[in-house]
């Protein structure tokens, strides 16, 4: 029997989010979902927020059946009241959060050419919009409580252009830009802010790509990897970064895409 002392005390010392409260939009699905039962099986009490109330309940049963602590709230993120009644359910759930993570997302691709005020207005206003008024609203109260993490789900047409990236690239782009802006700020009181970029992912957003066998094989080619992402291949880096392990870590976008970027 080996006396080598067990590494749980140091992995939970780096990583354990035990006594944190994190609030996850677009949990109910997809990478989203895969982020929230990460942070709530490493501790955190977890509440989702999404729109379709039965997912929601899905996503809250099965942490539930995990032992985790974890609730939901229904909001439409596409309207600002919308997205300020939800920072407020959330908040009163299990008190202000420590952690949000920025995963909802809308993928609307007409052309450029074809692309309308109503297509760019709805997805700036879910994509972009959102997480900078849940930033604000949460944002000081993590600065002045020394401790704040605020991840956002970005993508790879936030630094090129291809699949017809149109407005949902450049609302990606906004939320790196946003990250730093928001690194800026309240890093020096302990709120770190980075941005988590995927290749391409099967997930519910990705139907449109992902119902096309040749196509996910030709995006499975480009990585360094061979195959595509999978939701749960964002746990370990969500994990990290919500963790006191990454308070050094800010204002920076982490590529998981299997080097899709470098290849």
């Amino acid at each position: 029997m080996s006396d080598r002392p067990s590494p749980a005390p140091y992995l939970s010392e780096l990583f354990s989010l035990e006594g944190r409260v994190a609030v996850v939009t677009g949990g109910s699905s997809g990478i989203g979902r895969a982020i929230a039962g990460a942070l709530a099986r490493a501790g955190a009490s977890v509440v989702i927020v999404a729109r379709r109330e039965a997912e929601l309940a899905a996503a809250v049963r099965e942490l539930e059946g995990r032992g985790c602590r974890a609730a939901s709230v229904s909001a439409d993120l596409g309207t600002r009241d919308g997205v300020a009644g939800a920072a407020e359910d959330a908040a009163a759930v299990f008190g202000e959060p420590d952690i949000l993570v920025n995963s909802a997302a809308v993928n609307l691709r007409p052309a450029m050419g074809e692309l309308g005020e109503d297509v760019w207005d709805t997805t700036m206003a879910v994509n972009l919009d959102a997480p900078f008024l849940l930033g604000q609203r949460f944002g000081p109260g993590m600065a002045g409580r020394g401790f704040g993490r605020l991840i956002h789900i970005a993508s790879q047409q936030a630094f090129r252009a291809s699949v017809t990236s149109g407005a949902y690239g450049v609302s990606k782009a906004g939320l790196v830009a946003l990250a730093r802006s928001q690194a800026e700020a309240w890093s020096p009181r302990g709120v770190t802010a980075n941005t988590l970029v995927p290749g391409f992912v099967m997930t519910p957003l990705n139907t449109r790509i992902s119902s096309d066998p040749e196509k996910v094989e030709a995006l499975a080619g480009r990585t360094l990897t061979g195959r595509n992402g999978l939701p749960g291949d964002f746990a370990g880096a969500a994990v990290f970064l919500a963790s006191a392990s990454a308070a050094y870590v800010t204002g920076q976008s982490v590529f998981v895409d299997g080097g899709f970027s470098a290849h």
